[in-house]
């Protein structure tokens, strides 16, 4: 029998935070819908969060569909997600409390749960404190100072990266190339964040991402991508690399072509050490399905972490889907592996 055959699957999707991030989770699940919907006998429904707090059952994620739905407040739409009765839930969200907090929920309702924990999802949303549990497993991370406003500027020593210590897809990421732009760089991430790291810059080299997944007994990594980056022109990625919107306003990805973004090959000669290091990030970070590293490859081939972000949406561009698609994993028996194994773990008593 097929790991999905008669499961009842709910995706967690939208945002209660605000409209950006919950057009993020709906543009990936929506994605993911078209490819996983129907695949053996598996019902595939969606439970949406708006950023106004409410909860809806739409049949789709269309604006239609999101439109026509009934709004519940918090308390009657876990209600109804309960008597839904459903085997396992996929969290398609991106916002902290998405992350977190809705997560606990699955668990809570006794729902086995696709993907990583959110006691993991909170430890990798905070890049200092990532940073220093990767650091403590052997993981070489660039120097960084940790601070908060009102603290005084660490002495500079060269050019440094400033970067909200709890942000996403770059927002509020500069490089400071020059002593006095250091204020202005450390002011604007604290806008975004209540503390920003000051990390040291890795020079060019590379820069690439890993992903890794659990299949049965065997935690495997990944081909790497590499992603456009100059030592001119384009030192560090920002965040017009990963999102934008078009003349409609509609939300689209940008480093999804091969302009932006490749498949390494597998003789690359920095692959084994990339590898390496996202194969013990994932462990160090109790991650469980799939991880999923950003490493700089300086110009002597050793790579550095930078950050984690392991989760996988499953839909066609995610990374961990692209990463694994080269490797001859397919997304239907991707998902059908991590479903396997979150209902096994439910089953016995793991989280």
């Amino acid at each position: 029998m097929a790991p999905h055959d008669g499961l009842r699957i709910i995706h967690l999707t939208g945002s209660p935070v605000d409209t950006g991030w919950a057009d993020l989770s709906r543009l990936y699940a929506r994605a993911a819908l078209a490819v996983l919907d129907g695949v053996d006998g598996a019902e595939h429904l969606v439970v949406d969060v708006a950023p106004d707090g409410t909860w809806s059952f739409p049949a789709a994620l269309d604006p239609r569909a999101l439109s026509a739905a009934e709004r519940l407040d918090r308390a009657d739409g876990l209600a109804r997600l309960a008597r839904l009765d459903a085997d396992v839930g996929v969290p398609q969200m991106f916002c902290r409390p998405g992350l977190t907090d809705h997560r606990s929920l699955l668990g809570l309702l006794g729902i086995a749960s696709v993907g990583n924990g959110a006691e993991t999802m909170a430890l990798t949303a905070d890049k200092a404190r990532t940073r220093a549990v990767v650091a403590a497993a052997g993981v070489d991370v660039p120097a960084a100072t940790l601070i908060r406003r009102g603290d005084p500027l660490p002495a500079f020593r060269g050019p440094v990266v400033v970067k909200p210590v709890d942000a996403d897809n770059s927002v509020g990421v500069t490089l400071v190339e020059h002593a006095g732009d250091l204020r202005d760089a450390c002011d604007s991430a604290l806008t975004h964040s209540s503390a920003a790291l000051v990390e040291d810059f890795v020079p060019l080299g590379r820069e690439v991402r890993c992903g890794t997944v659990r299949r049965g007994d065997d935690l495997l990594a990944l081909p790497l991508e590499e992603y456009a980056v100059d030592p001119t022109t384009k030192p560090i990625r920002t965040d017009d690399d990963k999102l934008d919107r078009d003349h409609r306003g509609e939300l689209h990805l940008v480093a999804k072509d091969d302009e932006h973004a490749w498949i390494v090959a597998d003789d690359d000669p920095v692959v084994p050490a990339a590898q390496a290091v996202a194969l013990r990030a994932h462990v160090a970070l109790d991650c469980r399905h799939h991880g999923l590293v950003d490493l700089r490859i300086d110009p002597d081939g050793r790579p550095w972490f930078l950050e984690a972000g392991p989760y996988c949406s499953f839909a066609p561009s995610s990374v961990v889907v692209t990463m694994a698609r080269a490797a001859g994993i397919d997304v239907v028996d991707l998902f059908a592996d991590a479903v396997a194994q979150a209902r096994a773990a439910s089953l016995v008593g793991v989280r």
